[in-house]
């Protein structure tokens, strides 16, 4: 069995090798120091040929020209754009293209590939980032052709190929997978690009969709992973206020980019205030973020107006919070957002849920407090209640690495890569299973790294097919996931009479020291509060007075 299955491995990997040609490279590019840029016009003089960029924390704009070979059958091309630089996206190389003067997408470690047309000639601009460390970084471009069938039949056998390292192999849903692959490998003529192996991949692809995809894969009966796109971007940490802004123009141009690909593909996106940086700083984006908002394919939730702190921020912030951050969606975007989504906080005052839900806030949604260190949070779907009583429905991120083969991961993760381990991992991780068969993920790099890849929409769009042994995954949104959920939770509370639930604060063991670390920054803005109500009391008093 394990020389099956090698041999399906080894498939892979020629498939991954076959699908895509390097046709050839752009070549005299030039390029121009730049500070932070001013809408989407690089400077008009100074300009160089590209050469190394040695310094970190620096701008760049380069330019070049190219074209596009005709359009040939089944064919279709690429602008990859790499530095050889690989991993997080917080700190390493990123930039901005613009194609034509559209600003057509965001680049990173782990979005290195652009759609291109055919038969096109292209003005490129790409406004470019060393990040933060440093190191010596040269772009090389190159243009790809890609074989669609290809591609697709690469997928086709690398989700499954991918699930069968959780599964046991005694199980017939591990059986049943493989001897599928077995026979649809049969089918397959790898000993050139002609006629006969493109009919080998049609042949091969046609018979996956109909006995595996359509046949022994099955959504009945099995728990739902709703998989929510998204990119977490901190306003201010290893970077300048000016850098967030450009990483949000970068991320929310790279989710329009795929989502012209992936017409499946749903995204959340919370933060009111990222939503002003774009309209400030592109505001041609904006409109076209707002229209895929319209038509159902982009969600704006998350209440405050940024992500806070939880731990030292007063009720009056709180409050001030949701009020501009409910005031901006519902005013810009016609949304009354009904969920509080707080990924990455380091634990959460006992007094939110009576703010939350006087400020007309449903649902609870966080991950961070799953990175516990001594204690394990009891529960991952519960009603949270308040200092005065008040209860919200709440739920935490359980994605989880299950892979036997990968190192453990104890924690939860509000960015994961939506793969079969993955999936499985955030199903066996949930705790609540018997009040709830519908548990969420959200995917994409995050810190500006742009969200979901076109590889984790090509995993998603399979695994959504309900593979043996798999939780099925369904493209979705934060709000219909949690009203599916809450449907489930109260109705099984009822009849197991018994209600899962959390009293007082939500505290996170992980990070400690957050009230007492680098206190006088802590201390500075308490006093700031307090002087900020004062001067609203005094400016109120003055108003009732008529200014005298």
């Amino acid at each position: 069995m394990n020389i099956i299955k090698s041999r399906i491995d080894k498939l892979c990997e020629v498939l991954r090798t076959c699908a895509d040609h390097r046709l050839f490279s752009i070549e005299n590019l030039e390029f121009v120091p730049s500070g932070y840029k001013k809408g989407h016009t690089p400077p008009q003089s100074g300009w160089q040929p590209l050469g190394c960029m040695t310094k970190p924390d620096e701008h760049f704009w380069i330019r070049g020209s190219f074209s596009t070979p005709k359009a040939k059958e089944g064919k279709r091309y690429l602008l990859s754009v790499e530095t050889t630089v690989r991993g997080w996206d917080a700190t390493n190389p990123q930039g901005l293209i613009y194609l034509n003067g559209y600003m057509a997408q965001g680049l990173d470690t782990n979005h290195t590939q652009v759609f291109i047309k055919p038969d096109t000639q292209y003005d490129l601009l790409i406004y470019f980032y060393t990040g933060d460390l440093n190191r010596p970084i040269l772009p090389v471009l190159n243009i790809i052709e890609q074989d669609v069938e290809t591609e697709n039949l690469y997928w086709d056998f690398k989700v499954p190929v991918d699930a069968l390292k959780i599964l046991n192999k005694n199980t017939s849903d591990y059986q049943d997978t493989l001897a599928m692959l077995c026979r649809a490998a049969d089918l397959l003529d790898l000993r050139g690009e002609g006629e006969e192996y493109q009919a080998s991949i049609k042949a091969c692809r046609e018979f996956l969709d109909r006995e595996f995809y359509n046949g022994i894969c099955s959504t009945e009966g099995k728990p739902v992973v709703h998989g929510i796109g998204h990119t977490h971007i901190d306003m201010e940490w290893l970077w300048h206020r000016a850098q967030t802004k450009e990483k949000t123009q970068r991320s929310f141009a790279t989710v329009k980019a795929l989502m012209d690909q992936y017409p499946e593909y749903r995204f959340t996106m919370t933060q009111p205030n990222l939503y002003e940086y774009l309209k400030e700083e592109a505001p041609e984006k904006y409109e076209e973020v707002k229209a895929l908002i319209k038509d159902g394919r982009w969600e704006p939730e998350g209440a405050m107006y940024v992500e806070c702190d939880c731990n030292l921020t007063s009720g009056e912030s709180f409050v001030r919070q949701l009020i501009q951050g409910k005031r901006f969606f519902k005013e810009e975007i016609d949304v009354d957002s009904k969920i509080l989504f707080l990924p990455d906080v380091f634990g959460y005052s006992a007094a939110l849920p009576q703010i939350l839900k006087k400020s007309g806030i449903d649902y609870f949604v966080t991950s961070k407090i799953s990175w516990n260190d001594t204690n394990q949070m009891p529960v991952d779907s519960f009603v949270w209640e308040g200092i005065d009583g008040t209860e919200i429905y709440s739920t935490f991120i359980t994605t989880q690495d299950a892979c036997p083969d990968h190192k453990t991961n104890r924690y939860t993760t509000y960015v994961g890569h939506m793969n079969p381990s993955e999936v499985m991992g955030t199903w066996d991780r949930y705790q609540q299973k018997n009040y709830t068969k519908h548990v969420l993920t959200t995917y994409g790099i995050g810190d500006g790294g742009g969200g979901p890849t076109k590889e984790m929409l090509e995993y998603q769009r399979r695994l959504a097919k309900g593979l043996p042994g798999m939780p099925v995954v369904k493209p979705d949104f934060l709000l219909p996931t949690l009203q599916a959920a809450e449907e489930e939770f109260y109705q099984n509370a009822e009849n197991l009479k018994n209600m899962p639930r959390w009293v007082g604060e939500l505290y996170l063991e992980f990070h400690r020291g957050t009230y007492t670390s680098v206190a006088k920054i802590k201390k500075n803005n308490r006093k700031g509060e307090f002087m900020m109500q004062k001067a609203e009391a005094l400016s109120v008093l003055d108003m009732l007075n008529d200014g005298e």
